[in-house]
């Protein structure tokens, strides 16, 4: 299963498998995507937390015991990140919630698409953006959103192989490469 999406290989794609069919199996998939999630969260808007995780210089003890009082998770969800950490493998946990992400999505028939902003959108346009998209797709849209001032404005969407840079970054340097062929 894990083969066919090159999104859920490698060692991130193991655990994120062995999680996701545990999870499964006790029906509380959406209880796990919610934890990891969190922790992600948790990840972004701490850079100490980020160092703690990505450093092979913490001892996994004092690694798990941070990282788990800090998210206040429990159940598959702590259990999981303690046997990351256990076996050192706690640097690889981003990659192993997209991984975990994507095997939701394909379990529950949603594509997935990666949307980069110049600021955070409303609730209200984001739920424009995921009709449009299932518009286009036919099947339930999960987004990953990332704020990237740098392309000033509109958006990016990567859906799947397909790209469409609607940013205003973008089209400022088109007119300005345009601008340079034409002098």
């Amino acid at each position: 299963m894990a083969a066919e999406d090159t999104s859920v290989s490698g060692v991130s794609g193991r655990y994120a498998t062995a999680l996701f069919e545990l999870a499964r199996d006790q029906k509380v998939v959406d209880e796990v995507k919610a934890d990891l999630e969190k922790f992600e969260a948790m990840l972004n808007e701490s850079a100490d937390l980020r160092r703690l995780v990505r450093s092979p210089v913490f001892a996994a003890d004092a690694q798990s015991k941070a990282v788990l009082a800090k998210a206040g998770i429990a159940g598959i969800s702590a259990n999981f990140l303690k046997v990351l950490t256990a076996n050192r493998r706690l640097f690889a946990v981003v990659d192993v919630i997209r991984a975990y992400r994507a095997l939701v999505a394909r379990f529950k028939g949603e594509v997935t698409a990666d949307v980069t902003v110049a600021e955070t959108l409303s609730d209200k346009n984001l739920d424009a953006l995921k009709v449009a998209l299932k518009s286009v797709t036919g099947k339930d849209v999960a987004l990953n959103v990332k704020v990237d001032p740098a392309i000033i404005g509109g958006l990016v969407v990567k859906l799947g192989s397909r790209m469409v840079d609607g940013s205003l970054r973008t089209k400022l340097n088109s007119i300005k490469h345009a601008m340079k062929e034409a002098g």
